[in-house]
């Protein structure tokens, strides 16, 4: 008797034990989660994401003066849909760099210096269950973030002034339904280099330990990307890198879209995280817990962390160069007088309409642009502000030729601003009357984006 009771309480405590030693990931992730939110610093974020966009966006659209060098930036006051588009351009640039490091660049680096590894692992005695949850909770706060830009931007746009349609980067009307989808199919693609920003900052919080340079990691790295991004690089190596996605939604607002660079930088991000991430993990798992001392992992850190990721950009641009049959800057001449000419026809229709005209097409139209560079002495591609075009268009039932001169700043990536310079009937004015009042001349001003890869036909 007295033997079967003590070998009763010898297996009811295994139980126990066995039972404690088994913490499952979703315990420990939800543990993890509420150790995240409680921070003082993560709900400030959280407020500030889902309530300074709103303010931020419906601010600027009742302003007199538009951020007209920020992508959509002039259109804020005709249509809602255009806010949520600058806050997208500023969240890529500056926002979402700067969470991810507060976030997941201190996911690991904030229990080394409070001490608290062992008392971790005494409860759930798995190193790589810790480092699972310790990434989906950094992530569900990212997404969460993320989430918050969006829709807070979204409704202050739509509120402040209202549900329009939304000018595409190729002059074509979007309607409400298909704005609203693009924008948010733009919010999603956004999260693939987000998620690379988030596994350098786990792999860097890993690998530097108590160090603050883990928490500037991803901050560092997107700025040497946007760097980057602003030279004249061959399009190989500019869609290699990961903070490309920041950037290639643009494709989105064309018609028809330019899918291929936005699916090479999405792929290219991905694979970037999961990279990143399982370097991180690989650190996790192979450090010493027993040094209280631990302060980064020196020589492993620099062979581990950093070899692999440039061997992934080697590969990446190999890879891209090949399979893309774009060669040098992918700015070329053909390309930006097909995207002048194809902007021009669909603003002039609008203009048209505005101006109570009769209707006419694109196809009416036939615009055409003859461009060159440096005034005809230099050859005519790569970026500038050196950029002339003469856009030609016919109307029905009039025999003379109608020209108009555009003076064009092309970036680095493609993107460009023509300003018009005469005649000053079709471009010369920034605001043009209506039977409604004073509207803003669309052709007085516009944005738009050459294609890097494979030229798109454009309709």
């Amino acid at each position: 008797m007295t033997a079967t009771t003590v070998d009763d309480r010898v297996n009811d405590r295994a139980a126990v034990a066995s039972r404690a030693a088994r913490v499952s990931v979703s315990r420990c992730y939800r543990f993890e989660l509420v150790k995240l939110v409680s921070q003082w610093r993560i709900r400030l974020l959280v407020l500030a994401c889902w309530i300074a966009p709103a303010l931020f966006v419906a601010a600027v659209s009742e302003q007199s003066t538009l951020p007209t060098d920020t992508l959509f930036g002039r259109w804020m006051h005709a249509t809602g849909w255009a806010g949520p588009l600058v806050m997208l351009g500023f969240a890529g640039t500056w926002a979402l760099p700067l969470l991810t490091s507060v976030v997941a660049g201190d996911v690991f680096a904030s229990e080394d210096r409070l001490g608290t590894w062992r008392h971790l692992l005494v409860a759930v005695r798995s190193p790589r269950r810790i480092f699972s949850a310790k990434a989906l909770a950094s992530l569900t706060v990212i997404l969460l973030l993320v989430a918050g830009l969006a829709c807070s931007s979204t409704a202050g746009g739509l509120v402040t002034v209202g549900n329009q349609p939304l000018v595409g980067l190729d002059g074509h009307l979007l309607a409400p339904a298909d704005a609203a989808g693009k924008v948010l199919l733009a919010w999603v693609c956004v999260l693939a280099p987000t998620l690379a920003l988030a596994g350098i900052g786990l792999l860097g919080s890993v690998a530097l330990g108590r160090s603050p340079m883990g928490l500037l990691i991803p901050v560092l790295v997107a700025l040497a990307m946007q760097l980057a991004q602003m030279l004249p690089l061959p399009v190989a190596v500019r869609l290699a890198l990961p903070s490309y996605a920041f950037i290639a939604w643009n494709g989105l607002f064309t018609g028809p879209a330019q899918l291929g660079p936005l699916l090479i930088g999405v792929a290219v991000s991905l694979v970037w995280a999961a990279l990143t991430t399982s370097l991180a993990c690989l650190l996790f798992l192979r450090r010493d817990f027993t040094n209280l001392s631990y302060d980064g992992s020196g020589r492993r850190a620099i062979t581990t962390g950093l070899l692999p990721p440039a061997g992934l950009l080697a590969l990446t641009v190999t890879v891209v160069a090949v399979a893309t049959p774009s060669v040098g800057s992918g700015i070329q001449q053909n390309k930006v007088q097909r995207s002048v000419a194809t902007a021009f026809a669909h603003l002039y229709r609008l203009q048209t309409e505005q101006l109570n005209r009769p209707a006419v097409t694109e196809a009416q139209l036939r615009a055409t642009a003859v461009c060159n560079k440096g005034a005809g002495h230099l050859a005519p591609e790569g970026p500038g502000n050196d950029w002339r075009c003469v856009v030609s268009w016919h109307l029905p039932g009039v025999e003379a030729t109608g020209q108009a001169v555009y003076q064009l700043d092309v970036t680095a990536d493609g993107r460009f601003v023509a300003d018009g310079d005469g005649p000053k009937e079709v471009n010369g004015y920034f605001l043009v009357r209506t039977p409604a009042g004073d509207a803003p001349n669309p052709l007085w001003q516009f944005d738009g984006n050459a294609e890097l890869l494979a030229t798109t036909p454009k309709g």
